[in-house]
């Protein structure tokens, strides 16, 4: 027998029509419920369900450590039905303080490296609370903030947004792919958003240019330094998309290229594997070694070493910033689920507001909720004390009536709750001196009340009470921005220094070693104000965008961009605070040039050599070692070489001596001892009888001035050629009376 089929209700759909609305469906689902996150709280859906379990099993950041397996277990058993797996990797990336800028998890066991995130350990070892930072997600909970919506199988409830008291969207960002469209939230500092988010407050109108004046741009946790313009960021923030370029940050110690810290979300072990197919394919050859030494104590610690001191170290990190992972562009899209509970791209500007009016949806909430219950117990309480002045009456109708609680209803004019709460009274309660207590309740209550009232009915009041809030959080949680926001070319690494405009600038060195820079090149050393027991060494004047190199008697040289010296408006700093001599170590004179300049140094034991400025530069504070003085000797102050004309040395001993020969038979070097430009005795300059004492480069149409206390001669070009010799001679005597020379002054 055929059973009959009623196809009076079945719809007639074409295939094309049925797999569109299906296919749209699981779309809306997969944007909604999976992928993107809600500006509200920042999170997907699978985040936000494992801080609430996390809650629900009491680990807060006070508590003990849980096996991350119960966790898990909780989550996909009760909120989220799906993969173990899935949810574990999420609640580990919440762990990692270098992909989470504010990690949510506390972890204990391996959770992975920057190395390779994902070498984290099983959830069975593993072990997890919340942190301090969950708070601001959780804290209001349970003050009716939330929308409380039903589990999978509605057993029981969990909340669709958790109530976060920052924007937590921007501040640890997020990405996500759902079906047609795609997120992706930079991370940003917390003190920037928060100082934002009071000013669009106070200045509702405020331009995405007025936001970013207080936010610089995103704030990666591993601290690699921005490369983008201010205008790329500014063009990103107005849209809500576009890119951001990163790069590495290095120094470089003992001539060695150090890798301190990588781009987010760069594996260390995946730059030295580019690094080294660029050397084994000898596409480096200016390179001779790469070393990992990362440790606990220095996350990321990658040493490149140059072949030579004479390798281009600018030139060979832009390379390998345009070849390797040490540069990186980040991709902006910041599509979330708005307000309205549907997806879209938000400016910066956007995202605020509307997290602004989540904030003072919430915060109006919870007010509500308190004022309600401060409500129903002042209700209550106005029970109570019309049972604590009618108390005799009262424990009558209770030990007498069969039905007391409708007789107190009658009698008092009191409402059912109120009736309730009488007859729970316990009889410790009935003392004297409870009755002032409830008072003393109404009165704290009263002004409560009327406090969340003023600020429930002004808008302005509210704005204040979120203001302080935001700005409370951010004293708890905020912390210095990490990745720095500096303007680099496109192949090659500028420093701030190459930035700088090239202003002439004379920078001043006093015997005590304070320096100082002053504006100009008609700055006259001797003349400026200087502490007591101290006086005027030395001046150089050069550009702004220079490097002022610095020499001990101990033939060290000290490197300090000259833009970063202070002005000559006080008195200086010292030279100390800034680098790291040896103790005893008396600076004896500067120098500020071009890389390429020839300078002719020497000390006073007779011994020197020509050299360039960029041989005299070394980042490390305790210096370089640049010319090696004998055991007893002393540097002198270096002597310009102008590359104009053929030039001559004038070697002055303390003893009277003289010797002039040709600059040409010293050597150029990039550092050492030299050779000898006048003959010393080693004894003589051991026991300081006999030194260098003065040296001066000049031209055969200049004439040299001799001091000697009061008196002075003239050396021109007749006098001057009968000190002639070769290099390396003891030289000629002065004339009587200038056996000891005071001061050697050069004249055109």
């Amino acid at each position: 027998m055929t059973e009959h089929i009623d196809v009076s209700n079945i719809e007639n759909l074409s295939l094309a029509e049925f797999t569109e609305n299906a296919y749209l469906n699981y779309a809306m689902y997969v944007i909604n419920d999976r992928a993107l996150p809600h500006i509200g709280d920042g999170f997907k859906p699978v985040q936000r369900r494992i801080v609430y379990a996390m809650s629900e099993l009491r680990l807060n950041a006070d508590a003990k450590y849980m096996k991350s397996a119960r966790t898990i277990g909780d989550v996909i058993g009760k909120y989220h039905p799906h993969g173990d797996a899935a949810s574990y990797e999420a609640m580990v990336l919440m762990a990692q303080s270098f992909t989470y800028r504010y990690p949510l998890v506390d972890g204990q066991g391996n959770w992975g490296s920057p190395d390779d995130p994902k070498s984290y350990a099983a959830m069975r070892y593993t072990e997890s609370k919340l942190t301090g930072y969950s708070k601001v997600l959780l804290s209001e909970l349970g003050q009716g903030t939330a929308e409380w919506i039903a589990n999978f199988d509605g057993t029981m409830e969990e909340p669709l947004v958790l109530p976060a008291r920052l924007p937590n969207l921007l501040l640890n960002g997020g990405t996500g792919i759902a079906v047609g469209m795609a997120t992706d939230i930079l991370p940003h500092n917390l003190n920037e958003i928060v100082s934002a988010c009071v000013h669009l407050l106070d200045s509702p109108k405020a331009s995405v240019l007025d936001l970013m004046t207080h936010v610089k741009g995103p704030d990666f946790p591993t601290g690699a330094e921005i490369i983008s313009s201010p205008e790329e960021i500014q063009q990103n923030y107005e849209t809500g998309r576009g890119s951001v370029r990163a790069r590495a940050v290095y120094s470089i110690e003992a001539g060695e290229i150090v890798l301190e810290a990588l781009p987010y979300q760069v594996s260390g072990t995946k730059i030295l594997e580019q690094i080294a197919a660029q050397m084994q394919a000898k596409k480096l050859p200016m390179v001779v070694d790469l070393r990992d030494e990362s440790d606990h104590e220095n996350p990321t610690r990658i040493v490149i070493v140059p072949r030579s001191n004479r390798v281009d170290i600018e030139a060979l990190m832009g390379h390998l910033f345009a070849s390797t992972d040490l540069e990186r562009t980040y991709r902006i899209n910041q599509n979330v689920i708005q307000l309205s509970g549907r997806p879209g791209v938000c400016s910066l500007r956007e995202l605020l507001k509307q997290w602004l009016e989540f904030r003072q949806t919430t915060v109006l909430k919870r007010l509500q909720f308190r004022l309600e219950k401060i409500l129903d117990r002042l209700h209550i309480l106005e029970g109570l004390l019309v049972a604590f002045l009618n108390i005799d009456e009262v424990i009558h109708i209770i030990r007498t009536e069969d039905q007391p609680k409708l007789k107190l209803i009658e009698r008092f004019e009191l409402t059912e709750r109120q009736a309730e709460a009488i007859l729970d009274l316990r009889l410790r309660q009935l003392a004297k001196l409870e009755e002032q207590k409830i008072r003393a309740e109404q009165d704290e209550l009263g002004a409560e009340r009327a406090s969340l009232q003023q600020i429930i009915d002004s808008k302005a009041r509210l704005k204040t009470l979120i203001k302080k809030e935001l700005l409370a959080d951010a004293e708890t949680y905020g912390n210095p921005r990490r990745s720095a926001i500096v303007k680099r070319a496109e192949s090659k690494a500028f420093s701030e220094r190459d930035l700088m405009t090239n202003d002439p600038i004379t920078v001043v060195l006093s015997e005590n070693g304070w320096v100082r820079a002053a504006k100009g090149h008609e700055v006259n050393g001797s003349e400026l104000s200087y502490r007591s027991g101290d006086r005027f060494l030395a001046s150089a004047a050069g550009k702004t965008n220079q490097t002022a190199v610095f020499f001990d008697n101990r033939g060290r040289t000290y490197a300090l961009a000259a833009h970063l010296l202070p002005s000559a408006r006080g008195q200086g700093e010292p030279l100390s605070g800034k680098i790291n001599p040896p103790p005893g170590a008396l600076f004896t004179g500067l120098v500020l040039d071009e890389p390429e300049q020839k300078y002719l140094i020497a000390s006073d034991a007779g011994y020197g050599f020509v050299g360039k400025v960029e041989d005299m530069i070394s980042k490390n504070k305790a210096g370089k070692a640049y010319l090696s003085v004998p055991t007893g000797a002393q540097s002198l102050p270096p002597c310009r070489i102008s590359p104009e004309a053929e030039q001559l040395i004038a070697a002055f001993t303390s003893e009277g001596r003289l010797l002039i020969f040709s600059l040409k038979d010293l050597p150029e070097l990039a550092r050492g001892k030299g050779n000898k430009i006048i003959n010393i005795p080693s004894a003589a300059v051991k026991s300081r009888s006999e030194v260098m004492a003065h040296l001066v480069v000049f031209q055969e149409s200049e004439t040299i001035t001799v001091h000697s206390g009061k008196r002075y001669i003239n050396l021109t070009l007749k006098e001057l050629t009968h000190y002639r010799g070769e290099r390396a001679r003891r030289g000629l005597k002065l004339p009587r009376g200038f056996q000891k020379v005071d001061r050697v002054v050069l004249n055109p």
